[in-house]
């Protein structure tokens, strides 16, 4: 099992910045990589950022060259670190760490997600 306790959401005016932070525990050594996933009221949750074991990154369109996700593999942490806000960028902020597994042809993925956290951007 993996537990994820995220921290640094809250409230800022646009173009203001926060810094997520998502800190793992439990069975983190069968994790391939982590990430940030957000839900705004009445859409789909959609992937903000991700980063492998291996440090390689991957962004959603709409975050690019604003967003910055880390790791802190010392801490077992994952920070996120959000500048130039939007208002659009308002929702619930998840954690999300991801086991792949081979299996056969195949591979078994088991998510672990945290609690999440709200971030809200004024206007």
């Amino acid at each position: 099992q993996v537990q994820l306790v995220e921290s640094g959401g809250g409230l800022v005016q646009a173009g203001g910045s926060l810094r997520l932070s998502c800190a793992a525990s439990g069975s983190i050594f069968s994790i391939n990589s982590m990430g940030w996933y957000r839900q705004a009221p009445g859409k789909q949750r959609e992937l903000v950022a991700g980063i492998t074991s291996g440090s390689s990154t991957n962004y959603a369109d709409s975050v690019k060259g604003r967003f910055t996700i880390s790791r802190d593999n010392a801490k077992n942490t994952v920070l996120l670190q959000m500048n130039s806000l939007k208002p659009e960028d308002t929702a619930v902020y998840y954690c999300n760490a991801r086991r792949s597994t081979p299996q056969g042809t195949g591979v078994m993925i088991r998510d672990y997600w945290g609690q999440g956290t709200q971030v809200t951007v004024s206007s």
